[in-house]
């Protein structure tokens, strides 16, 4: 049997025996001389940790399960009530524990498992707009430390007064792009703005741009022919050496377009080695969105780009409300969203996008 790198089993997240079935099959490979060669190695390594932080929730899942069972079963012995607060707290966990599981069934697409990269880019509005822009900054890398995820920024252009003018940044952990994904898109964001000394109200928009960080092992070519590469001073704050040389590097992908830079490494050449994984993940999703385009039309359905799509507003005044235009979900506590707290809009987009792409199959 075939195992290629995105041979995740397609009945689901719940099917534990093929899971199994997966996990042994790789075991039996890795003890084959032929798999000693050091990719191949690491790939079904690779494949062997996936399975396994998928089957390994799921059997805790059972077992608590079963010993709640156990437990429920003597409350209604003598002296069976001093478990009464033990199983009412593990049915508590399990409820949770069982969410995340079904959580983690809608993240199935090709690379949810992978990495994040993230560009924040403010719309038209000045130092209003690139304020907004570092304010949604500050409230992904807020969650993705609830979340427990690693974060570095890789590009960061400062704005003028205050704010910034374009940041990207990578969040790294276990589905980061299948959970930053359903963040793409337009952010509005609607208050009385600091910088306006009359003390009007002001509408902002920044735009968040979502792509996987894609691993070496996945097919993208980049011919060193159709890439432009340009060196400047880093603008921001990075010490002395990052402000003397010119080691930032700037990514023109000719073919395309498309322009990545990177300028947070302290090396010319670790910053053009993270620039053309930036750019490798914007071809890659490019290649993902054309499919998704060419399946669209097969089902006759239109739907707008990311970029040109505004999927949340922020609202400070007249009065305080977050709402999600794709699911209607809202929030009063706009403060504690800010401040990263948006796991609720992320899981309820991922359930209504389940809901449409199994409408599009059918």
């Amino acid at each position: 049997m075939s195992l290629s790198k995105r041979s995740a089993p397609s009945e689901g997240i719940f099917d534990a025996e093929a899971l199994k079935s997966r996990i042994e099959e790789i075991n039996q490979e890795l003890s084959k001389e032929s798999s000693w060669e050091p990719s191949r190695l690491r790939e079904l390594r690779k494949q062997k940790a996936r399975f396994e932080a998928t089957l390994v929730p799921f059997e805790d899942v059972a077992g608590r399960l079963a010993y709640l069972e156990d437990a429920s079963s003597m409350l209604t012995e003598e002296g069976g009530e001093v478990f009464l607060s033990e199983v009412k707290e593990g049915i508590a966990s399990l409820k949770g524990a069982i969410r995340d599981l079904e959580l983690k069934h809608l993240l199935s697409g090709e690379m949810d498992s992978s990495n994040a990269i993230v560009m924040i880019h403010p719309g038209a509005g000045g130092t209003e707009s690139q304020d907004w822009a570092q304010m949604l900054m500050r409230m992904y890398l807020r969650w993705a430390e609830r979340k427990g995820y690693g974060t570095k920024v890789l590009d960061f252009l400062p704005g003028d007064e205050a704010g910034i003018k374009s940041v990207t940044f990578s969040v790294t952990g276990p589905y980061a792009y299948g959970y930053m994904k359903m963040e793409a898109g337009v952010h509005r964001l609607v208050r009385i703005s600091p910088f306006d000394a009359n003390k009007r109200r002001h509408t902002s928009f920044s735009a968040v741009l979502v792509f996987p960080e894609v691993e070496e092992d996945v097919d993208i070519e980049v011919r060193e022919e159709d890439v432009k590469m340009d060196t400047f001073r880093a603008s921001g704050a990075g010490g002395q050496h990052v402000n003397k040389t010119s080691s930032a590097v700037r990514l023109t992908h000719l073919p395309t377009g498309i322009v990545v830079s990177c300028q947070n490494e302290r090396s010319q050449f670790r910053n053009r080695e993270v620039a053309m994984k930036i750019l490798k993940a914007r071809l890659f999703e490019l290649q993902m969105r054309e499919r998704e385009k060419k399946l669209e039309n097969m089902a006759g359905e239109k739907r707008d780009i990311a970029w040109g799509s505004q999927i949340r507003s922020y609202v400070l005044q007249p009065y305080r409300l977050v709402k999600d235009h794709r699911t209607d979900l809202e929030a009063g506590n706009v403060d504690a969203v800010l401040d990263g707290d948006i796991d609720p809009f992320i899981e309820e987009a991922l359930k209504a996008s389940s809901t449409k792409n199994n409408t599009l199959k059918k």
